[in-house]
């Protein structure tokens, strides 16, 4: 007597798409409330991002609401859940409501609620005072596909590789009230380098970027692709931490490309102000 064989046991579609809804429901959850990746896709944050840096953005700091949720679930509400204000010098990630923005931008708050900003001959004014500001000189950044020099000064370097091109920036290094510092970028004359004397509303806060003649911050109206200027906290984020690594351009979606296009230093980077 010969036994049946048995029949192969059948996938329970059910159960593996309820899986597949929670682990998603799960990773949503944890890029909401707690921190998520977040990829710089911009030069407007040099010197201290480039175009290739990933970072870390925590979610918590200033508390929650619709900017928190990922993939720009939810339209924009008023309020934040346990919400606190950001502090003067933090890289926050923005989802700026009624700019027609659909990718969030990485950006530096400058002013909070109450303060009067303005910017006079490229320099950063708070309060009728000008913000302490060191001139650094000319500083060498490596350029390579996701650094490319254009308005930037290049230069070939001297020594092992004389064919290994170099951007050439001027450099600054700000410090805010509270003694918190960061470097900057003063690279020629822009259109924004004077403007008239804003006073930030409750609620707001006023964000510039640090390559202050290439970003398009609180100082442009929205129609020149600006914030329009300072932006309510509803629409803050998250707080970037830290650079987890960073790619030269040759790297594609293929972690076997990432080896040999690392950029070696940027790891652990913190990008929390000095002071």
């Amino acid at each position: 007597m010969t036994d049946n064989p048995k029949a192969p046991p059948r996938t329970n579609w059910a159960a593996s798409l309820r899986d597949l809804a929670g682990l998603l429901l799960l990773v949503i959850g944890f890029h909401s409330l707690v921190a998520k990746p977040f990829y710089i896709p911009s030069e407007s944050m040099m010197p201290g991002l480039r175009v290739g840096d990933r970072l870390l953005v925590s979610k918590y700091p200033y508390g929650w609401s619709y900017a928190s949720i990922s993939f720009h679930l939810l339209p924009f509400i008023k309020g934040r859940l346990f919400g606190s204000m950001p502090e003067r010098g933090d890289i926050v990630i923005v989802s700026p409501p009624g700019s027609g923005k659909q990718d969030d931008l990485v950006k530096r708050v400058v002013g909070l609620p109450g303060d009067e900003v303005r910017m006079v001959r490229g320099r950063l004014w708070l309060n009728g005072r000008a913000v302490p500001t060191v001139d650094l000189g000319y500083r060498r950044l490596r350029a390579d596909s996701n650094l490319r020099c254009s308005a930037l000064e290049p230069e070939t370097r001297r020594g092992s590789d004389p064919d290994e091109l170099h951007c050439r920036v001027h450099a600054l290094r700000e410090t805010l009230p509270g003694k918190r510092s960061y470097d900057v970028l003063d690279l020629y004359p822009g259109r924004q380098d004077d403007t008239a004397p804003y006073t930030v509303p409750e609620g707001h806060v006023f964000l510039l970027g640090d390559n202050r003649d290439n970003s398009a911050d609180s100082r442009f109206a929205v129609a020149s692709n600006g914030l329009g200027g300072a932006v309510p906290v509803e629409a803050i984020g998250g707080r970037a931490e830290f650079v987890t690594f960073s790619l030269k351009g040759e790297a594609s979606w293929s972690p076997v490309t990432w080896f040999s296009n690392f950029r070696s230093g940027r790891s652990g980077v913190s990008l929390r102000p000095e002071g």
